[in-house]
């Protein structure tokens, strides 16, 4: 398995690539590099990104279990003021170029996003806020439940039902979040483990999730900074638009590191 170890403040390696749509921008300097956003509108989509897959030929997603990531990062505002989506780890991307059809979402990753985000799919966590999370659509209860999707969704609007047939629908798709009690205004350095039949996430080496589910690969590298929002309930409500940040807001990373781990037994 290939491995990263990419310090920000000195270059972006070749296994990287940048990513810039709309006003976001990736900028360069002696601390790292800045995922930006300035003056997005809720009227055009912005986003800045690096990842290690959209340039590559293919198989675009290269990265299987057992690895580490580790990354060092913060960001402009704190989890209150951000707008958006962000977030870093690995994930499968729906929508590929040159793919007519979409890819099952699968994704291990420390994900935020705002209001009016709704992304409750975890029962007892917010929709919205600083995560660790995993998600696996590609599981074959998933696939086994996915016909009764609609039927579902009418059946969880009732409360007794609701409560359970959610953690059901949690444990096919490999659901797996916890809200995050950090200043993302501040540096940490986050930590992934994503291991064959489970995740544990760190942030400065301190344990704050331990996910029983791990995604199957391969996934893809990613790290970005945007101006979505989108609902996704149990109960079927479904939406999805852009905001428009009041001020310029970034996501900083200082360094990265992407290996396989050794697992002892």
């Amino acid at each position: 398995m290939q491995s990263i170890q990419q310090d920000f403040r000195t270059e972006l390696g070749s296994s990287l690539t940048m990513l810039e749509q709309g006003v976001g921008r990736v900028e360069r300097s002696a601390e790292g590099v800045r995922l930006v956003l300035e003056q997005a509108t809720a009227s055009q989509y912005s986003n800045a990104q690096i990842d290690d897959y959209l340039r590559r030929k293919p198989p675009h997603f290269v990265w299987r279990p057992p690895l580490r990531m580790s990354i060092r990062a913060w960001a402009s505002h704190g989890v209150d003021d951000l707008k958006g989506t962000a977030g870093f780890g690995f994930w499968t991307q729906p929508v590929m170029p040159g793919k007519r059809l979409p890819i099952l979402p699968r994704s291990v990753w420390f994900f935020f996003s705002s209001p009016p985000s709704n992304m409750a799919l975890a029962k007892g966590v917010p929709g919205f806020g600083w995560k660790a999370a995993t998600l696996d659509a590609g599981r074959l209860p998933f696939l086994a439940l996915l016909p009764t999707a609609p039927l579902g969704f009418l059946l969880m609007r009732i409360p007794l039902l609701h409560r359970l047939l959610w953690p059901v629908g949690q444990w096919a798709g490999g659901i797996s979040e916890a809200l995050l009690g950090v200043d993302l205004r501040q540096p940490h350095t986050y930590r992934l483990d994503w291991l064959q039949a489970l995740c544990e996430f760190y942030v400065d080496d301190q344990i704050v999730h331990r996910a029983p589910f791990a995604p199957k690969g391969p996934l893809g590298f990613v790290a970005w900074l945007d101006n979505r929002w989108a609902v996704v309930t149990p109960r079927g409500n479904l939406g999805m638009g852009l905001v428009a940040p009041p001020e310029r807001q970034w996501l900083a990373l200082e360094s990265l590191s992407i290996e396989p781990l050794i697992v002892r037994r």
